[in-house]
């Protein structure tokens, strides 16, 4: 039997939204282009997704192209079948939302298919689009500021060039995820991730071959569930995760040292065991040179004081050292949990872990980094 071709790229990604229904609202706007790619992101996490277009939509892609996209008709227009009410849904996705658009759901005007749907939505998440100008009149922001009264949820335009355009795919899926899986709102997590470099002289660095692919996945988990997240990193992170950067142990220190306080803390950050006295400039090539490492400070011990919960990583060369060697340092550094894994883990996608806590037996678990990410986060 044949299926549409959307089916077999449902779930692709992940199963967090599997068995969610999302509406996707579309109104007149150029950035309407991007809804197809949308939509199929939103797919590939395990949703259903509707597509329900305005006429000044449909000028600028057709109900054909969205039904091809997502497997299901486009909805220009209601009709005996009450599909605002009939359609079971979990989530109104308005993206791109024009400030017509946005001010008639403001208002409870329920002139067009989309806008009848806002009346009976559940959850609502709002994409601005539209020029500067029009985002920034006092009109509009009286309308946003109605929108989110009602708990109303927007994405957060990007500004340049004199507009507000839609957010990028990314964001619009993180924070469809977020408002169809938060629970744990208001917990404050800091995730710390990626490696050191330790500097030789002004050019050169001892480092180690960290991705930071493991706490970018417990970032973005975090933010889904509905969580206060900042990241210290060593690589970039998603703009809608903040996010303090850090190259040595030295700014590491720094950054603990303004002595914030969170619910929990994950280091799985690579950070070295040694540092070296730099050089100004650059060490002249050509010549043997000795280097003297001296052992660095411990970081996980600093990150008692900053949370009630604090999990550390702890890396093996092999399996038969990493229950051994995560025993030992979640009772030097008196950590709740230590998460270890094997060499095999750097730079893959995919890990295999061992949660090894002060009580209770220790669990293995495997999987993408994305999917472990889930259960180390389950632990607080």
């Amino acid at each position: 039997m044949s299926v549409h071709p959307s089916e077999s790229i449902k779930g692709a990604l992940s199963q967090k939204l599997e068995g969610r229904t999302i509406v996707l609202g579309i109104s007149g706007g150029i950035a309407c282009v991007e809804c197809v790619k949308l939509a199929r992101q939103l797919i590939r996490h395990g949703a259903e997704v509707i597509p329900v277009m305005t006429d000044e939509a449909c000028r600028f892609i057709s109900p054909m192209t969205m039904e091809f996209a997502t497997g299901n008709a486009a909805i220009t227009g209601l009709s005996g079948k009450t599909e605002h009410v009939s359609i079971d849904f979990d989530l109104l996705l308005v993206a791109p939302c024009t400030a017509n658009t946005l001010s008639k759901i403001a208002l409870g005007i329920a002139d067009n298919a989309l806008t009848t749907f806002a009346l009976t939505a559940r959850k609502m998440l709002l994409a601005p689009s539209m020029h500067l100008s029009m985002y920034e009149n006092e009109v509009l922001q009286r309308h946003i500021k109605r929108c989110r009264e009602r708990g109303i949820l927007f994405v957060p335009p990007e500004m340049g060039e004199r507009k507000a355009k839609m957010a990028g795919i990314e964001r619009i899926v993180a924070d469809s995820l977020r408002a169809l899986r938060a629970g744990r709102g208001g917990k404050r997590v800091l995730i710390i991730g990626g490696a050191t470099g330790e500097p030789l002289d002004d050019v050169r660095v001892i480092t180690n071959l960290s991705s930071g692919k493991m706490a970018r996945a417990l970032a973005m988990e975090a933010y889904e569930r509905g969580m206060d997240v900042e990241a210290w990193a060593s690589f970039p992170m998603p703009p809608y995760i903040t996010t303090e950067h850090f190259t040595s142990i030295h700014d590491l220190l720094g950054l603990i040292k303004r002595e914030r306080t969170y619910d929990a803390v994950i280091n799985c950050a690579a950070i070295s065991d040694f540092t070296v006295a730099k050089q100004k400039g650059k060490i002249k090539s050509g010549k043997k040179m000795t280097v003297t490492l001296e052992p660095a400070p411990r970081v996980n011990p600093l990150l008692r004081k900053m949370a009630k919960t604090v999990i550390g990583f702890k890396l093996a060369e092999n399996e038969s050292e990493v229950i051994p060697r995560a025993t030992e340092l979640v009772e030097k550094d008196d950590l709740d949990y230590a998460i270890g894994n094997t060499i095999e883990s750097l730079g893959s996608d995919s890990v295999r872990i061992w949660i090894v806590g002060k009580k209770g037996p220790v669990r293995e678990t495997s999987g993408k980094k994305e999917e472990v990410a889930m259960e180390i986060l389950d632990l607080i």
